[in-house]
């Protein structure tokens, strides 16, 4: 029997390999008490999978995430609580922050970066990538809320616009809505065509190229 190798070159370059799609879908959590992380990450409000009979494995998946989570016994030899700053993207830190606050769940305040290290609050103008927010679970596995709004070019399919999340949505539109009325504002007029200039600058914003004005 023949055998054909395929050099590191060909694997790259060959064009059925590239386009074969690896989506993540699970990251593993170490944690030490199973019935404790479950109950903490079911209080978040993180959708509770339904997983094989027998399986041992816990999966949570957060609202408008494509990612979930997963532990269990004898899951992982990693330390309970050494997974550490893992993000979770939002589009509106304060709101992300205040919904886990009133779950009971103890986060920090919103904050930035600055020249001297952190600053309190959000990033001035709520820039993209800039505002943070944190929490730990029970054995100190810890959670990075990142306010994200614009995307950085060639983050996201050009071609496609998607939301995870009617929340998500709402926001986009809330911020096409404030872009817009300073578009009116240096026009001088009233845009009738309102809804095409919304649509232009949501899918921009979400592709990462360059907005409207």
């Amino acid at each position: 029997m023949s055998t054909t190798a395929i050099t590191r070159k060909d694997a790259t370059t060959d064009a059925r390999v590239a386009q074969v799609d690896l989506k993540l879908e699970v990251v593993t959590i170490p944690v030490s008490d199973v019935d404790r992380a479950t109950k903490f990450y079911a209080s978040l409000g993180w959708r509770q999978d339904v997983t094989p009979p027998g399986s041992g494995v816990v999966q949570f998946t957060p609202p408008g995430s494509a990612c979930s989570v997963q532990f269990g016994t004898n899951r992982t030899s990693a330390v309970p609580g050494s997974a550490q700053n893992q993000f979770l993207i939002v589009s509106d830190i304060q709101a992300a922050r205040d919904e886990l606050a009133g779950r009971g769940v103890k986060v920090s305040e919103v904050f930035h970066f600055g020249p001297n290290g952190r600053v309190s609050g959000p990033a001035p103008d709520h820039a993209t990538y800039r505002s943070f927010a944190t929490f730990s679970d029970p054995d100190g596995n810890s959670w990075l809320l990142q306010e994200i709004t614009t995307r950085l070019p060639g983050r996201i399919d050009s071609t496609a616009t998607t939301f995870g999340s009617a929340a998500d949505l709402a926001s986009a539109f809330r911020r096409a809505e404030a872009a817009h009325g300073q578009h009116e504002k240096r026009t001088g007029q009233r845009d009738a065509d309102w809804p095409s200039w919304y649509a232009a600058y949501m899918v921009a914003e979400q592709a990462g190229t360059e907005l409207p004005t």
